[in-house]
């Protein structure tokens, strides 16, 4: 049954890649983003994502990383057609353990249309979920429960800082064009709490998350094969966010970034001040693919160096969003010294990436 679900969003998807940006609503330069408004869905654009990544430790102090990711796409396929069947919007997710010990994450995926109980994206307030996964928000916390082929959690995310807009002023561009862009906030140093299941074993875990909040109408740029990108919770109570877009020979095409000091001033930067430069390649024996999962990362004036909780963090979404990409638990130092912690996403290694 659930495979069927993934085989029908996947073609469904394939579809969708067919029709224009113009079928759907553009992301303009100068929108003040509305909160809590922009918490929730906007199903009038093409894609949309809730990301929340983080570093957890259980009750012997053992690192892992977590992840629960929602993705909204309007394939704008049979629109008009009244049947609940109609797919006017497809929901996919992702999960992921990353737990040393074992060497390699544990994750499973999911994908729904929207409708008929299955699956919800709503519009007042985060709030999406297919089947038995899902993302709330419920005033100061998100409330994240999933419950995978071989594990399962049930984690709350508590807000302890503002909503960080990225860009500018959560316009955040993504190529030469002003239209290849997003609307975009993170939120940092969440508090997580909860409990892990794996093997039969349930244990409480406490840590520190960051939430990515998305959503436009554009694929990538002409020219962009995929992306690196980074959010790291400072030690001191900062934030960074970092990312830059890659051509198929690997050199940037586009970059940009964020980081918010401890005493909340935030510094935006552009394409010349992001600079990523890998460190250590790793391959994967799964499908071939290499990926530098150890990497030095320029904000401005300063150096930070990333460096895996654990090589093998590749994610095989085949089956959903039909992607194969790196996300993975890193610890961020900068002038000899541990900085913080966050996560690091690399696509479109294998193949280009298609949104």
């Amino acid at each position: 049954m659930k495979r069927r679900r993934f085989l029908a969003g996947t073609t469904l998807l394939l579809a969708a890649r067919r029709v224009s940006a113009q079928d759907y609503a553009a992301v303009v330069p100068g929108r003040e983003l509305e909160f809590p408004r922009d918490l929730g869905a906007h199903p009038e654009f093409r894609n949309e994502w809730w990301y929340v990544t983080g570093w957890c430790k259980d009750a012997r102090g053992a690192p892992l990383g977590i992840q629960i990711t929602f993705f909204r796409n309007r394939p704008r396929v049979a629109e008009a057609n009244p049947s609940r069947f109609a797919p006017r919007q497809l929901l996919f997710a992702h999960a992921a353990i990353a737990d040393p010990r074992l060497g390699r994450l544990r994750h499973d995926q999911r994908a729904a249309r929207e409708g008929l109980g299955l699956a919800a994206a709503a519009e007042p307030m985060t709030d999406v979920r297919i089947d038995d996964w899902s993302l709330k928000l419920d005033e100061i916390e998100y409330k994240a429960h999933v419950a995978a082929r071989d594990f399962a959690f049930d984690l709350i995310f508590t807000r302890t800082q503002p909503v960080l807009l990225e860009g500018d002023n959560g316009f955040s561009r993504k190529g030469n064009a002003s239209a290849n862009a997003s609307y975009y906030y993170s939120e940092p140093h969440l508090e997580v709490a909860g409990t892990l299941e794996t093997d039969g074993t349930r244990t409480a875990v406490t840590g520190v998350a960051w939430l990515d909040h998305e959503w436009s109408s554009e694929g990538l740029p002409p020219g962009a094969v995929g992306w690196d990108w980074v959010g790291i919770n400072l030690d001191d109570g900062g934030a960074l966010m970092g990312f830059r877009m890659r051509t198929r020979s690997g050199t940037p095409f586009w970059a940009g970034g964020s980081l918010r000091s401890a005493d909340g001033r935030v510094r935006s930067f552009g394409p010349s001040e992001i600079r990523f430069e890998a460190r250590r390649q790793w391959r994967s024996p799964r499908t071939g693919i290499e990926y530098p999962v150890a990497m030095a990362v320029r904000a401005g004036m300063v150096d930070y160096l990333l460096d895996p909780l654990m090589d093998d963090q590749e994610l095989d979404a085949g089956a959903s969003t039909g992607t194969i990409y790196w996300e993975g638990a890193v610890r961020a130092s900068a002038a000899g010294q541990e900085a913080g912690r966050g996560y690091l996403e690399l696509t479109g290694y294998g193949k280009p990436l298609t949104l």
